[in-house]
């Protein structure tokens, strides 16, 4: 293997700028998701505060209400950074490091993501029928959420790191 090859053993014959283009379009495209999913909670959260029925709502749910609408703004800042990064340091051949801020910013949106819908969920619980049924909804999606984005990953993670050895 020549030594512009990169010694990763996972099958892709590349070179490390080849693999660090390959891996920061996919980190693009699951940003891509995330937002859109990140736009539409922030605009369903935006809606609310112009519904009659807002002024219903006691002082612990306007501020929980207040959280909400921070966590949505902060998931999709983190959610963006990466790209702004991206105009910062664009021709500056620095992929690898930009890969690596943009994985990590990915996973804090994620846990960003994750708190901001069982937030949401939540809330509409306690509007709908109250707090018991609020505080029941956020445990059960966050069981959920916990298994599925962390849970089972770790576990395919594992299993793929068995089968190849």
């Amino acid at each position: 293997m020549s030594s512009n090859i990169d010694d990763l053993d996972d099958g892709r014959p590349e070179t490390p700028a080849q693999r660090a283009d390959r891996n920061w379009n996919e980190i693009l495209q699951e940003l891509r998701v995330l937002q859109t999913g990140t736009q539409i909670l922030t605009g369903f959260l935006l809606a609310l505060a112009f519904q009659a029925s807002f002024a219903e709502l006691d002082s612990a749910q306007r501020v929980f209400y207040l959280v909400l609408i921070c966590l949505a703004a902060l998931s999709a800042v983190v959610a963006l950074a990466p790209v702004a990064l991206h105009r910062a340091v664009f021709h500056l051949q620095v992929k690898p490091a930009l890969v690596r801020v943009g994985h990590n910013a990915l996973r804090g949106a994620l846990a960003l993501v994750s708190l901001l819908l069982v937030g949401v969920v939540a809330f509409v619980f306690d509007v709908v029928v109250g707090f018991g049924g609020a505080a029941a909804s956020g445990v059960v999606l966050g069981a959920i959420i916990l298994v599925l984005w962390i849970v089972v990953p770790v576990y395919v993670r594992r299993r793929g790191r068995q089968s190849a050895r």
